[in-house]
């Protein structure tokens, strides 16, 4: 055996190591980047909140340590509860009318031959990527007690001029409307994406058998659009829960701290410069809308 053939046998077991490695290693090495932004812009910052939350800071100086102090400080506060309270009203008005009348649209946009349906599709979305202080802004115009546009078709029928932001009974409707216009296009897309996956043969052996269209509706777009319908009620409790934008630039939190929301009490601790607070009201928070995601999944989730 010559000196050359000598060395390309030991250099074989080496190349073939190398590749091993290289293959074993390549797919975390394309991984790293991600992990690397995630561990630094999610994970440091959701453990240093956690830490923060047991703490009485003020953003300057060293962290006084208080444990649980801020978390029962949280339970035994009216404002608190208040906000927790308006939240969960503000859900009630939203998201089951938001669900029905995402259900009814999409199923329009998907089994109707409309003219320009195409167009309607991009309208509906429209709203949802406006940006949120315009809208707010042009909310506050359309319902305002003295000159809104609302009010002063109102008053052609008789009606006198309501307060549509400045009392505490149409304030959170008001509210719930403008969330309503804003997200329900995005729903509505979502619910299109699971009817085009439902199975046409389902609807033509309906018809086969008779069965009309609401019956159709009830008994097989429902129940096949459950997921669908499941991860919609999650995502838009989220979204209600941490409501900020639309109640402070509409009414600041009034009338009489009415439409003060839930993230809107979360950002006068924050404002206020109590981190420790702030950072145990988002927990709170974290724990209640998991809670609540996790009933919503067991109450919606599919039979089979």
């Amino acid at each position: 055996m010559t000196m050359s053939t000598t060395l390309r046998a030991r250099a074989l077991p080496r190349a073939r190591k190398g590749i091993f490695l290289t293959r074993t290693l390549a797919p975390y090495l394309f991984v790293l980047p991600f992990v690397a932004v995630f561990v630094a812009f999610s994970v440091y910052p959701l453990l240093f909140t956690l830490r923060l939350s047991f703490t009485n800071w003020r953003g300057i100086g060293p962290a006084e340590w208080v444990g649980l102090g801020n978390y029962s400080y949280l339970l035994t506060n009216a404002g608190f509860w208040q906000g927790l309270a308006n939240s969960g009203a503000l859900w009630l008005l939203i998201v089951p009318a938001q669900m029905v009348l995402a259900v009814i649209v999409a199923v329009l946009l998907n089994d109707m031959k409309l003219r320009l349906r195409g167009f309607y599709r991009v309208a509906f979305i429209v709203p949802f990527v406006t940006p949120l202080v315009a809208i707010a802004q042009i909310w506050i115009v359309l319902f305002d007690q003295n000159y809104g546009a609302i009010n002063s078709v109102l008053g052609l029928i008789g009606i006198p001029p309501i307060g549509w932001l400045t009392t505490s009974a149409w304030a959170k409707p008001t509210l719930a409307l403008l969330f309503l216009w804003k997200t329900t296009g995005f729903i509505v897309i979502i619910l299109l994406s699971g009817l085009q996956a439902i199975d046409d043969t389902l609807y033509e052996a309906a018809d086969l058998d008779g069965a009309s269209r609401s019956r159709q509706l009830w008994s097989i777009t429902v129940p096949l659009l459950r997921r669908t319908l499941l991860f919609s009620v999650v995502l838009q409790t989220l979204a209600v829960f941490q409501m900020f934008a639309e109640p402070f630039v509409v009414t600041q939190g009034g009338p009489y701290g009415s439409t003060t929301t839930a993230g809107l009490y979360l950002y006068d601790n924050i404002t206020r410069a109590d981190l420790g607070t702030g950072a145990a009201n988002s927990f709170l928070l974290v724990i209640l809308v998991l809670a609540l995601s996790l009933g919503f999944v067991r109450l919606l989730r599919p039979k089979d």
